[in-house]
């Protein structure tokens, strides 16, 4: 107890020098510690520095090339697109320019990740730490993170496969199940639809089962003739050629009609009328204005010829209002 009443430490407690030769010799034992290791240290803190660097321009090198490969692709597709009229016209711009962006930022992404992963993997092991106990608690965290956000991850990879497929685009009319309409923009995460109603739809990526595109490839415009029994067939079928010729001919149907009108044949026939069934190949998501016009010029011209369209509610009509004859 002797030690607790005086100044100075206990006996088991760090002692200060008690002269200046104890003094000189720890400073010099510091002084040759230091002197021993600073290499090691200088070599160590270079070695850090230059896989910094390395990885630094590397990182740099990489995504600059990503990005001019995929310059150098969109550029290389409107040159095509602008000697093919027809797939210039399938395939727009604002599409092609949103889908190289995610497919550009999903690789520069991925070529960062790797490789300054890798240049902190070098790092530790360059500090004598050892990063395997490091990525096996990544490794579960990631497990861990995975079961809690496999909605996020399934949207996000269902994301990526859409763009990298190319399964539609901005501005395809598509049918998504539940909802359909323009598309908007497409997301890794989410796809956003402009319904007919002008209302937007918000539909995850990971939620879509199935895909109709009704903005690829082409589209088919179909119309049914009606015209009464007792009409020349082959005279119904020149005039509604002679109209699709027409129409075909002038100025913006031209460019939208990509085949000859054609009447696939008889569609219907009862004592009363017959149906003609005609169809042309068109424009995807101009069939409907196609349609349209067709039908007005063939009924002008049928007009012209002096062949009568039926109405088959008239035909049902006019048979309920005629007498039925008395039975002798």
């Amino acid at each position: 107890m002797y030690w607790l009443l005086s100044a100075s430490p206990p006996p088991d407690g760090p002692q200060p020098p008690r002269s200046l030769e104890d003094a000189q010799d720890s400073a010099s034992e510091a002084a040759g510690w230091i002197q021993d290791n600073w290499t090691d240290w200088l070599a160590s803190g270079v070695r850090i520095v230059f896989i910094c660097v390395v990885a630094v321009v590397l990182r740099y090198l990489i995504r600059r090339a990503i990005t001019q490969l995929i310059t150098r692709m969109n550029r290389r597709a409107e040159i095509v697109d602008s000697g093919n009229a027809l797939r210039g016209l399938l395939v727009s711009g604002e599409r092609r320019r949103q889908r190289s962006a995610a497919i550009g930022s999903i690789l520069r992404s991925v070529a960062s990740f790797m490789i300054l992963g890798t240049a902190a993997l070098t790092v530790l092991s360059g500090l004598g730490i050892n990063p395997a106990p490091l990525l096996a608690s990544a490794g579960v965290a990631g497990v861990a993170l995975g079961f809690g956000a496999r909605n996020l991850v399934m949207d996000v990879l269902a994301g990526m496969f859409m763009l990298l497929e190319d399964q539609y685009g901005v501005g395809d009319r598509i049918d998504a199940g539940e909802a359909s309409g323009v598309v908007m923009e497409i997301g890794l995460r989410v796809t956003q639809l402009r319904g007919d109603g002008g209302e937007i739809w918000y539909i995850r990526n990971g939620e879509i089962k199935r895909i109709g595109n009704l903005s690829q490839g082409w589209a088919m415009a179909t119309l049914d003739v009606r015209v009464r029994a007792e009409e020349d067939l082959e005279e119904v079928r020149a005039t509604v050629l002679a109209a699709g010729e027409g129409m075909s001919k002038e100025s913006p149907w031209d460019e939208v009609l990509w085949e000859p009108v054609e009447v696939l044949g008889l569609d219907e026939v009862t004592l009363d009328s017959m149906v003609l069934r005609v169809s042309v190949k068109t424009m995807p998501e101009k069939s409907l204005g196609v349609e349209r016009e067709l039908r007005w010029r063939v009924k002008q011209a049928l007009d012209a010829r002096g062949i009568r369209i039926v109405d088959e509610q008239a035909l049902a009509l006019e048979a309920a209002r005629a007498p039925v004859p008395l039975e002798k």
